[in-house]
């Protein structure tokens, strides 16, 4: 595992990177460092844009309408792109923060909102979700930053799922109690993970899911997790079983 800086500040942004380039930050991320932290020209911290890398940079300028960052060296090289999809019928508000940020933490490379029939939210602030993603990799070391689609319907969604791709869902009625026996098989394949609403899927959806093929049902325990929960614990089987956490 790359070694990782916990002391430094970390900064997305969405300009290249590499050694000698200059890159003039927005108003938001000036006020940032100038005001909030109070950082000043010569002040080192670390870049990344979810495709170079992440580099060591200082700031160059410190105007009071201009920050500049001198790229100076290579921190940690960029992993290979992430291969976990998470979809999920949106949540409201601070919730569904909390989910968006807790999915990049587990290593969610795409973050698919799908529109079920019993959704709580069927509206959703896709530019807010992705400035949650970009804060939880700030906060948390994270290279890449995931992608973020516009909301779907189901079935729209069902309807158009690769016929060699699996997809699991979570569903109280599965045949294998133990998650990670369901999920070891899928260990080297692209992985997806479907949660629900809090209401559950109609029975309808249910059923569409059920005759998808490569749909892996599992059970999450005894016990009612609310969706942002259930979201963490499903994803934390899915990396311990088939994805990076796996031996």
């Amino acid at each position: 595992m790359a070694s990782y800086d916990f002391a430094s500040t970390r900064l997305f942004v969405e300009s290249d990177l590499g050694p000698g380039a200059e890159v003039t930050l927005d108003a938001a991320q000036a006020n940032y460092l100038r005001n909030v932290l109070r950082m000043g020209e010569g002040a080192g911290l670390l870049a990344f844009n979810g495709r170079d890398g992440e580099w060591r940079a200082r700031i160059a300028e410190a105007a009071k309408k201009r920050v500049t960052l001198a790229i100076e060296s290579l921190a940690r090289p960029q992993p290979a792109p992430g291969r976990l999809r998470y979809l999920f019928a949106p949540l409201k508000h601070a919730r569904l923060d909390y989910m968006a940020q807790k999915a990049v933490e587990m290593g969610a490379s795409r973050l698919s909102p799908v529109l079920t029939r019993r959704t709580q939210a069927a509206r959703v602030n896709t530019e807010r979700m992705r400035a949650n993603t970009v804060e939880a990799a700030e906060q948390c070391g994270v290279l890449e930053v995931p992608a973020v689609d516009e909301p779907a319907p189901l079935g729209a969604v069902l309807a158009g799922w690769p016929a060699d791709e699996p997809l699991v869902f979570c569903d109280e009625d599965a045949d294998i109690a133990d998650p990670i026996e369901a999920l070891r098989p899928l260990k080297g394949r692209p992985l997806a993970l479907l949660i629900g609403p809090e209401g559950g899927f109609d029975p309808a959806e249910r059923d569409a899911l059920l005759r998808l093929r490569g749909v892996v049902r599992i059970s999450l325990g005894p016990r009612i997790l609310r969706a942002d929960t259930a979201a963490v614990a499903a994803l934390a089987a899915l990396q311990a079983a088939a994805g990076d956490w796996a031996p």
